[in-house]
This record gives C-alpha cells, sequence and structure tokens, in this order.
C-alpha cells in the first residue's frame, strides 16, 4: 500500500504543468535600432537566492542576444555595483535600477520582477531608458509550475522513507516520518530543473515581441 500511495504522488507531479502566457508592449515611435547594451540590472520579488536569479537573468540575457543587443554578463554588474557601493535608495525598483544604470554607463537597464513563485509563476520585466528614466518596453507572462504539489510530494515521500528507515517501533517512525517530511518539503521547493523550463518557457513568450536589431528579425 505505501509503495502504490509512493508512486501515485509521483505521477500527479510528472503530469503537473499546463500552458504558459507572455505579452509585451513598447514605446510608440522609439527606435531600437539605435540601442545596443541593456544591463539586467536585478531581479525582485517572490524569487529568493542568487542562483535562482541569476539563472532567470540569464534567460532574459540569451532573449536579449537574440535580439541582437549586446548585454551585459550578470557577474560583472553585481562587480561594479559593489565596487561602487550602490546600495538601494529605498524608493523604487525603478529609481534605483536607473541609478544602477549610470553606475554601469549603459544606456538602458531591464528590471526583473516575479510577484509569484509558487504553483503559478508570473514574470514581468521593463527595459528603461536610463536618461529620462521612461519605460521603453514592458513584458509579463505566467504559467502553472506544479512547485506546490512537488513539495506535498517531496514531503510525503520523505515521510514514507524516513518512517521506513525507522524500524518497527512506532516512536521512531514518527520521528522518522517527521524528518523525511521536513527534507522532502525542503527538496520541492528548490529551482527544479522542471521550474526552469517553465521560467524559461514564460520568458521565451514575454520577450516574443521584443523589437530586434536584427535586419529582417
Amino acid at each position: 500500500m505505501k509503495t502504490a500511495y509512493v508512486c501515485v504522488l509521483v505521477i500527479a507531479v510528472l503530469v503537473v504543468g499546463g500552458c504558459s502566457s507572455g505579452e509585451s508592449y513598447v514605446r510608440a515611435g522609439y527606435d531600437f535600432g539605435k540601442l545596443e547594451k541593456v544591463a539586467v540590472v536585478d531581479v525582485v520579488g517572490a524569487v529568493r537566492g542568487e542562483a535562482a536569479k541569476n539563472q532567470i537573468a540569464d534567460f532574459f540575457t540569451m532573449e536579449l542576444l537574440k535580439k541582437g543587443y549586446a548585454p551585459v554578463e550578470r557577474a560583472q554588474v553585481k562587480s561594479i555595483l559593489k565596487e561602487h557601493e550602490f546600495q538601494s535608495g529605498g524608493l523604487t525598483p525603478e529609481v534605483d535600477a536607473v541609478e544602477a544604470g549610470k553606475i554601469l554607463n549603459v544606456p538602458t537597464v531591464l528590471l526583473v520582477n516575479v510577484p509569484n513563485f509558487a504553483e503559478e509563476m508570473s514574470i514581468t520585466a521593463k527595459m528603461i531608458d536610463v536618461e529620462d528614466g521612461s519605460i521603453l518596453w514592458l513584458g509579463s507572462g505566467s504559467g502553472r509550475t506544479g512547485r506546490t504539489l512537488s513539495t506535498i510530494a517531496g514531503a510525503a515521500i520523505g515521510a514514507g522513507a524516513g518512517a521506513t528507515v525507522a524500524g518497527d517501533d512506532k516512536s521512531d517512525k514518527v520521528i522518522g516520518g517527521v524528518v523525511g517530511g521536513v527534507l522532502g518539503g525542503v527538496a520541492g521547493h528548490a529551482l527544479s530543473p522542471q521550474t526552469a523550463e517553465k521560467a524559461q518557457e514564460i520568458i521565451k513568450k514575454i520577450c516574443k515581441d521584443l523589437p530586434s536589431r536584427l535586419a529582417g528579425k
């Protein structure tokens, strides 16, 4: 019975998914052909951990490259801002992004926000003119990741494994189940390949209509 229960949970995690959507809008009449350098200055919102932020920033960097832009490498962005002891002014992310752009000496910055990062993932991105602070391009998208169900399944599987390892004593099984459940739950919250794939899919759809600098694109 335990084996069957675990298998059902694993299957449930595998079938979770769903469609993603994305759209974007550009500033009318603006000549994107004159732009080149773009710096992804920050990834804010519900996503935690530098590794996850870097990965999301890299997905946007890939799309910028496809469109003919010259994105500044994120490690270089962080290094220069750290060197200048740049800190958020506590006003708005947009104002901070513009200030960061001035320090980086780039004409345009990209600010990424991840308002939801659970079962439903939503992402927005703003391309901002550093000179006047105006928004040149704004995109948003969302999709289902299955992270919540993965966490529940991870906890249940961990609890089952912990109880099995603990032996026949009931108290040991309870302790083993709790420990296994905690470890399984934590594992479910990691930026899994499935979550990364969904994030990249959403970002591709967001950037689909980003004006290209490449001829004929």
